[in-house]
């Protein structure tokens, strides 16, 4: 007979086991509790703050409000730069599933053309989908309203009021002004190098030249920022917090616009450029290059072939020619020279040396240097060869000198170095050395290399704006003050005054030096013999000045210039610099005319036009004004 197990053994057996898993269910359940709440801990305690600032991100949004640039004014208080509103239809791009089908809507109520929505496109890929875009620019008040209208069906486009650059006076002051334009990759690399591109965050132009790019941090302003808190659409529904921004400073500039409309006029259509100084500290007038082109066109996008028009003008009006375009300064630069000729005592005061209308180098017949006056200008000392500009007698100073002293001396009236302008456009031209010559053609410099620098000619070089500061050097008797255009700045209505770099002065110079040279110069005007005195007759003032006809290609020996054979672009450039009145000096004048001929017959008038109008008042001619 089988044994069986007892009923009661098995309950406690169960009830044990059961204890037991009660037990480590129990425990299991507990460490979870424990887990679960120190977990809660950490959550609500110590991350509170990092989800609090995430929760915030996602709710709270900090919107960057772009400052008002500051405005440019003339001498005179007249606005050159100033801001007007525009408006444009953007379009945000994580806020719009279908782009290219809600552009074609918009067509159908808005002129939106092909080169609009390229432009559009391009700037989306450059920018992130939770910031607008624009599709199209200077929104007329029709098109704002035929929008206003039909904006319940377009989420995520809207249109947005600007400020946007305007130059009132176009073409005219193009080349002092520059423009602002829209920032591009080569602008966003200069902000990260410079540590700006945070005070760029809400910014959508930038200056690019002249005076908007040199003084670009005056005028840009800071920043300013706004809290806002959005929905889950990311509508704002309330500003938690607003910091505004600060507005750039206000430029006023040493310019005359009216000086500088008035050198506009008497230009015309001739090529060339016109530099105004004041010479007590060189601020600049006026400064003219003409051609010129509407800066107008490029603050809100220029199109390809309006830009292609541009490159391609033979008459290069994107060029700044009074501090880019580079000529042969010409017998300009005798006076100079004659200033270096004394110092170095290779001639005095009294020289007198005749000129038969050639020269040769010493102990060679091969090839004359001739003068402009065929049959020569005869026996003349230091003040008739500066009046009647004598090539043989400076001919014979720069064989005397040598390149050496020539181009050191030139130096230190500033050929061949930056004026110290403040645009960033500027070339320094070329004051030539034997280094430089070795450097640029691997040849030496010969003997016969010099001569025509003597006269402003071989491989000499120099713009408007340094053959301008340079005469404002002489007429200071070796002061050196850089062109500037800028008078002060006003920051939040107080005037703040700016101060340049000194440069050194042209030192232990005598005095009778100086004075023999500046009446060498007031010849020019009113000598008998005088290369500009036909421009300078009958003025009820005395001025000082020196013409120069710059050759653009080199003659044979018995080749004769004959203009009448010649095409226009093979002209003589012309050139004159000169100061007014002579006894105070309060304006000095310098310019380029390409191809336009006699510096004398070309260049004088134009200067006597503006010195008139400077010492006259209102453009009114000596014979207007005193009949």
């Amino acid at each position: 007979m089988k044994h069986k197990r007892s009923p009661i053994r098995n309950h406690h057996a169960e009830s044990y086991i059961f204890s037991r898993r009660a037990v480590v269910a129990f425990c299991g359940i507990f460490v979870f509790i424990c887990s679960l709440l120190f977990n809660l801990y950490i959550l609500q305690v110590e991350d509170h703050d990092n989800y609090i600032t995430r929760s915030d991100d996602n709710r709270i949004k900090v919107v960057s409000v772009t400052p008002n640039r500051g405005l440019i004014y003339d001498r005179n208080g007249k606005l050159l730069a100033e801001n007007r509103p525009v408006y444009a239809l953007e379009i945000t791009p994580e806020q719009v599933k279908k782009i290219p089908e809600t552009i074609a809507k918009l067509q159908e109520i808005l002129p939106i053309s092909k080169r609009e929505i390229a432009a559009f496109e391009r700037d989306k890929k450059r920018s992130r989908r939770f910031n607008s875009v624009t599709l199209k620019n200077q929104l007329t008040e029709e098109a704002v309203a035929v929008f206003s209208a039909n904006q319940h069906k377009f989420p995520g486009v809207e249109i947005k009021g600007y400020l946007k650059r305007f130059y009132p006076y176009g073409d005219a002051l193009t080349h002092v002004m520059g423009y602002v334009a829209k920032i591009n990759n080569k602008d966003i690399l200069r902000l990260e190098r410079d540590e700006l591109i945070n005070n760029y965050k809400a910014t959508r132009d930038i200056g690019k030249l002249g005076i908007e790019r040199f003084y670009e941090k005056s005028l840009h302003g800071t920043v300013g920022y706004q809290e806002v808190e959005v929905n889950s659409q990311g509508r704002i529904i309330r500003t938690l917090k607003y910091l505004p921004p600060k507005s750039g400073k206000d430029l006023v500039l040493n310019l005359d616009i009216d000086l500088q409309l008035y050198i506009c006029k008497i230009l015309g259509t001739r090529r060339g450029a016109v530099v105004v100084l004041d010479p007590q500290d060189s601020s600049v007038l006026a400064m003219v290059s003409s051609p010129s082109y509407d800066p107008n066109l490029f603050i809100h996008g220029i199109s390809n072939t309006e830009y292609h028009k541009l490159l391609s003008d033979k008459n290069r009006p994107l060029v700044n020619r009074a501090t880019l375009g580079i000529y042969p300064p010409a017998s300009t630069v005798k006076p100079f020279i004659a200033v270096a000729a004394l110092e170095e005592k290779v001639v005095t005061i009294n020289t007198i040396r005749n000129d038969p209308g050639f020269w040769y180098l010493p102990n060679s017949k091969t090839r004359p240097f001739r003068d402009w006056l065929a049959w020569g200008h005869g026996h003349v000392n230091l003040k008739q060869a500066l009046e009647e500009s004598v090539d043989t007698f400076f001919y014979q100073i720069a064989y005397d000198m040598g390149i050496d002293r020539l181009s050191g001396w030139m130096s230190r009236f500033g050929f061949g170095d930056y004026t110290g302008i403040d645009i960033h456009e500027e070339s320094k031209a070329n004051m030539p050395t034997r280094e430089w010559k070795m450097a640029r053609y691997r040849k030496p410099w010969y003997q016969g290399d010099t001569i025509p620098v003597g006269i402003g000619q071989g491989y000499w070089s120099s713009t408007p704006m340094q053959l301008a500061k340079a005469t404002a050097v002489l007429v200071n008797k070796g002061k050196v003050n850089p062109p500037h255009l800028l008078m002060h700045t006003i920051n939040e209505g107080v005037q703040e005054e700016v101060t340049f770099p000194s440069y050194p002065p042209i030192q232990n110079v005598s005095d009778q030096h100086w004075v023999a040279v500046l009446e060498g110069m007031k010849l020019v005007n009113h000598g008998k013999k005088g290369t500009a005195r036909r421009a300078f007759i009958k003025t009820p003032y005395l001025t000082g000045g020196k013409s120069g006809t710059a050759q653009i290609f080199g003659l044979d020996e018995n080749q004769k210039y004959n203009a009448d054979k010649l095409a226009k672009h093979l002209h003589d450039h012309a050139l004159y610099t000169g100061f007014a009145p002579y006894n105070n000096p309060q304006a000095v004048v310098s310019m380029v005319l390409e191809n336009a001929g006699s510096g004398s017959s070309q260049g004088g008038p134009i200067a006597r036009k503006i010195f008139d109008y400077l010492l006259l008042k209102k453009g009114k001619t000596s014979e207007e004004q005193f009949q």
